[in-house]
C-alpha cells in the first residue's frame, strides 16, 4: 500500500473510532429502544486497525517494528 492511502485510511479509522466512542458513551434511552449498533466494539476494532496502519507508516519510513 502507498504511504497517502495508509494515511487516509489512518485518518478514516481515528475518525471513525473517535465517532464510535461518543456514540458508545451516551446513556442508553429505553424510550428509543435498544442500541443495534455495537458502538463500543467497533471503537475497539477501529483501534486495532489504527494500531496495524500506525506500523504500517512506520514501516514504510524505514523503522524496523519487527523480527
Amino acid at each position: 500500500m502507498s504511504l497517502s492511502l495508509t494515511l487516509a485510511l489512518l485518518a478514516g479509522c481515528v475518525v471513525l473510532g473517535a465517532f464510535c466512542g461518543w456514540r458508545g458513551a451516551a446513556p442508553p434511552n429505553p424510550h428509543k429502544g435498544p442500541r443495534l449498533i455495537p458502538y463500543r466494539f467497533l471503537m475497539a476494532l477501529f483501534g486495532a486497525v489504527g494500531l496495524y496502519l500506525t506500523a504500517h507508516v512506520l514501516n514504510l519510513f524505514g523503522v524496523i517494528t519487527g523480527r
